[in-house]
Order: C-alpha cells, then sequence, then structure tokens
C-alpha cells in the first residue's frame, strides 16, 4: 500500500513550525513524525502539504492510496487499523478523521463520500505549538522502544557515572567522557557520532540526534531532544531543538522549541512561568489571538532561520516566527512575526535578500547547500506573513 501524510487541520495552529515544513516533519520525541510512521509500517511515506511545500515534500500517487493525518502519531493499535483500511472507509474517531484510503489523494477530501469505520482506542496526537514539548516525554518513550527493541547498546567510557544503565542506549560512534547520566526519570539515547562533553550533567528522558553535541559542562533536564548537528550547552529544560540549531553557551531555555538553523546568542534566557503563577497564554496563528494553553509552564516557540543576540530576554510564552533577527536589549514583545529585525526598542522589515545571504552563510558550515528551492520557501513565507508585520 501506498501512505501518504497529510497536513489535516492543525497546520495552522502549528505555525510557525508548519510554515517551512509539513505537519508530519515536526520533531517529537527521538525521530520526526514522519520516520515513526514508516518505521511502524515498513514502508515510506510521501506527504499531501502546502502547495509551495511540495517540491521539497513530493507527493507520491499510486493506484490506491492510504493517507494518513500527519498530527497523529503511530502504535500498533492504530497501525493496524490503518492497514485495514478497505478503499472507499475512512477511519474516525469522534468525528476526526485520523486516515483514508482513496484513488486521488489530490481531491477534496470529504468525510460524507466515505464509508465511516469508527476508532475506539485513545491517540497520540500533537495539535498546538506547546504539544512538542509537554508530550515530548511520551513520544521520547516511545520511540526509545520502538528504536532499541532486541538491540544491545554500544559502551560507553569508563569515566562516566551512568545511574539506570538499563534505560541507556548509545548508538556505534557516539562519544560521552567525564559525565554523569542519570536515567531514573526517563531513557537517555545517544545516536551514531552523537557527542556529550566533559563534565556535563544530564537527567532523562533526553535524545541526543545523530552528530548532534552537548558541550562541556551542560545541565540538561529532560525530557529534551536535541535534533541531528544541533549544538548546546548552559541549561535546558523539557524542551525540543529541531535539527541544526544551536544554544552553543550558557543562559536558559526551559518548556521551549526552536526550530532548524536557529542561534540562541550566549548568555540568553527566556521565562517558562509567569511571576503570578498563572496559566499561560501563547499566540496561536489558527486563531490569530493569544490563547490559553492550560499550562504553567511554557517558553519560546521559534521558527526556522531565527536568531538572538548575546544577552536577549524572552518572555513568558513568546512564539517568533521565521527569519528574525532579535539583537536589542530587553524584553521583545511576546509574538514576533517572520521576517523582523531588531528587538525591545522596535522592529522592522528583515528583507529576504538580506535573510538569504545569512542562511547560505549557516547552511555551508554544515555542508548544507541552500538552494533556490529553499529560497523560494523562504520567500513564499515572507509574502504569507507581511499583514503581521505593521512596522
Amino acid at each position: 500500500m501506498n501512505y501518504i501524510l497529510a497536513d489535516g487541520l492543525h497546520r495552522k495552529a502549528l505555525l510557525p513550525f508548519t510554515f517551512t515544513r509539513p505537519v508530519a516533519e515536526i520533531r517529537i520525541g527521538i525521530l520526526t513524525i514522519s520516520k515513526k510512521w514508516e518505521k511502524w509500517l515498513g514502508a515510506p511515506c510521501s506527504f499531501l502539504t502546502e502547495e509551495y511545500l511540495q517540491e521539497k515534500f513530493p507527493i507520491q500517487v499510486e493506484a490506491e492510496n492510504v493517507v494518513i493525518i500527519g498530527s497523529f502519531l503511530p502504535d500498533s493499535t492504530l497501525v493496524e487499523a490503518i492497514k485495514s483500511l478497505k478503499s472507499g472507509e475512512a477511519l474516525v474517531l469522534n468525528e476526526e478523521v485520523l486516515a483514508y484510503s482513496t484513488g486521488d489523494p489530490k481531491d477534496s477530501f470529504d468525510v460524507k463520500d466515505y464509508k465511516q469505520v469508527p476508532f475506539r482506542a485513545e491517540v497520540f496526537s500533537v495539535k498546538n505549538t506547546w504539544d512538542i514539548f509537554s508530550k515530548n516525554g511520551k513520544a521520547l518513550q516511545a520511540d526509545f522502544d520502538l528504536i532499541t527493541k532486541g538491540r544491545k547498546s554500544a559502551e560507553l567510557s569508563g569515566t562516566n557515572q551512568l545511574i539506570h544503565p538499563e534505560n541507556i542506549f548509545a548508538e556505534e560512534g557516539a562519544q560521552v567522557e567525564y559525565s554523569i547520566l542519570n536515567a531514573t526519570q526517563g531513557p537517555i539515547y545517544l545516536a551514531e557520532d552523537s557527542q556529550i562533553w566533559e563534565g556535563s550533567l544530564i537527567r532523562g528522558g533526553f535524545a541526543l540526534c545523530e552528530k548532534a553535541i552537548v558541550k562541556m559542562g551542560a545541565k540538561i533536564y529532560g525530557p529534551t531532544t536535541v535534533g541531528p548537528q544541533g549544538k548546546v550547552c548552559g541549561e535546558i529544560n523539557n524542551s525540543v531543538i529541531f535539527g541544526y540549531s544551536s544554544k552553543g553557551h550558557e543562559g536558559y531555555l526551559g518548556n521551549s522549541v526552536l526550530g532548524e538553523w536557529c542561534n540562541i546568542g550566549a548568555d540568553s534566557n527566556n521565562s517558562n512561568l509567569k511571576n503570578n503563577y498563572a496559566k499561560v497564554r501563547i499566540w496561536n496563528y489558527a486563531t490569530e489571538a493569544f490563547d490559553q494553553t492550560g499550562l504553567q509552564f511554557c517558553g519560546l516557540m521559534m521558527g526556522d532561520h531565527s536568531k538572538s543576540a548575546i544577552n536577549t530576554m524572552f518572555n513568558t510564552g513568546t512564539v517568533v516566527g521565521v527569519n528574525v533577527n532579535i539583537y536589542t536589549p530587553g524584553f521583545p514583545r511576546n509574538f514576533i512575526p517572520s521576517f523582523s529585525w531588531g528587538g525591545a526598542s522596535g522592529f522592522k522589515a528583515y528583507m529576504p535578500a538580506k535573510a538569504f545571504e545569512t542562511a547560505e552563510v549557516m547552511m555551508a558550515r554544515r555542508g548544507v547547500t541552500f538552494d533556490d528551492t529553499e529560497k523560494q520557501i523562504l520567500q513564499h513565507v515572507f509574502d504569507l506573513t507581511g499583514k503581521w508585520r505593521k512596522y
């Protein structure tokens, strides 16, 4: 069967991260949602997403296709139900479609045209930006169990102190020296060629993806994920950092999500708790308003290619768009539109040509080419988000 991951109803609520990727390319736990589905299904998946993203994330269409809504995460019960779908059937939970079988996935979907198959088990889903960090522990444990089942960890150096080593798994090439890894509260997964430098204190759950680095003396509390080729240091608590992003110096990052190609300047900090201990409200692109998260702890949501200078301070529940450059002292406002340049004293538009120069240099340092496809995506994001840049 041919499997396609569709953005579904929750794409807007997952902005700014879905400005530059399909919903199923969000990383939560160890793997992206798409990689989870591919492992569970034993088959490749393609994407049904926004037209401007489709060149980078193409769709593969066959005579018969199963379209899975990408905000839902797989487990054995859901996978079994999806594999049992027949042509013209839709799997439905409380009137929300989980998946459907179709000959033409590009055709407009109406559940009334399908035989509805009720799904009666619980589902694990990501429907808001804050779900990415707040549900990271559950996703991390599920991925750890899936990836390590029946396998033996590579041996770690005797210079380290390992607490509950049975919950620690290192792939070949992972390097750790003179550090403390405590897997009492959750598993610790170290991918191929990842590195934890001397003097680091790691409390699981924790995932360090391929070629990612924890620099000397870091203090990391779980559940936290550092994506491929990420670099981190300082103090980090319950955060998800997508691939190629850096928080490479002292400073605090808590209950936060960083997209790809972000950089947090030295001694920058975010607040994750209001002084009055009230529940945190955060900007929601779907409603274009500050919505209640229901969480007491909620920090920074930062889209791809955004940067902050040294000593930047972020208020509780701040949302930063794509390609934002923050460099003036003080607390910037808690919603910063994409392609903004400035800080607490005010912002101006960050023009694409200038932003592209920075992206090209940064990506080249990691051996990645900033090509025309990337330019077209970011240009589209610039055009799409102009209504919020009122300077």
